[in-house]
């Protein structure tokens, strides 16, 4: 059984309720990964997941541990919750930086995938920070130096442009809707898939002697609209990425 390490796609929302002389706090935890999850294990994949508050301390920092796994997929994470290890943010201690490690086990044939969000590629007013680092020089497609979110309220149906490539292959030519997704710009030589307009949205490449891939929305709402998480083909996207990653 081939193994996924799957890091990111939850939050923690902090709330302040006011009424009149009083306030009182709410706090609310939440994943979104249960359908990527979901789908991957269907398709005979096993699936290791760090969310957010645990990728500082539980990410692999060894190269020999990165390497037990096909595929790496990072989704709405930012590069400092990968960077800034609780013995290096908290006790001034060296630590390897794992983003030097991911494009290490990319280069030595490892799969990697990043999936968009507020915090993936550039991000939200530029906070997820891959711009310039090792991930960025992994991935098939160039990052923005700025806020690159596409918000597309109204929605959006990407569109297939390559339907004979093996990850798209006997998909809809069209896709269910999405309510935006991080504006890259695909690499000379990377394969670009599907779009929305006339930006990417599924891109994929090499790198070394691995394989890399950008899904540039989200996998889960809420730019995963309900129509796009349901749709029949959902599963039927990610594991043929997968396979074609780890093939």
């Amino acid at each position: 059984m081939k193994e996924v390490l799957l890091v990111g796609e939850s939050w923690e929302v902090f709330s302040i309720h006011l009424k009149g002389f009083d306030a009182f706090f709410t706090t609310k935890y939440d994943e979104g990964a249960k359908w990527l999850i979901e789908a991957l294990e269907e398709g005979g994949y096993q699936v290791d997941y760090i969310p957010n508050h645990h990728a500082p301390s539980r990410v692999p920092t060894e190269l020999s541990e990165l390497q037990e796994y096909s595929v790496v997929i990072l989704s709405d994470i930012g590069a400092n919750t990968l960077l800034l290890h609780p013995d290096t943010f908290e006790r001034s201690l060296a630590t390897p930086n794992r983003l030097k490690l991911f494009r290490e086990y990319a280069e030595q044939g490892g799969a990697f995938v990043m999936i968009g969000g507020y915090m993936s590629f550039a991000g939200i007013d530029g906070k997820g920070k891959y711009k310039d680092s090792p991930v960025e020089e992994i991935l098939p497609v160039t990052l923005l130096a700025h806020d690159d979110r596409v918000e597309i309220p109204e929605g959006i149906n990407p569109q297939v442009v390559q339907p004979d490539h093996p990850v798209v292959q006997g998909l809809d030519a069209q896709w269910p809707m999405l309510l935006g997704y991080n504006q890259v710009i695909a690499k000379e030589g990377a394969e670009v898939l599907a779009v929305a307009g006339e930006d990417p949205i599924l891109v994929v490449g090499t790198y070394g002697r691995g394989k890399t891939a950008a899904f540039t929305s989200d996998c889960a709402p809420h730019w995963g609209s309900p129509e796009f998480v349901e749709w029949g083909q959902y599963n039927k996207l990610w594991q043929q990425l997968v396979d074609w990653l780890t093939s």
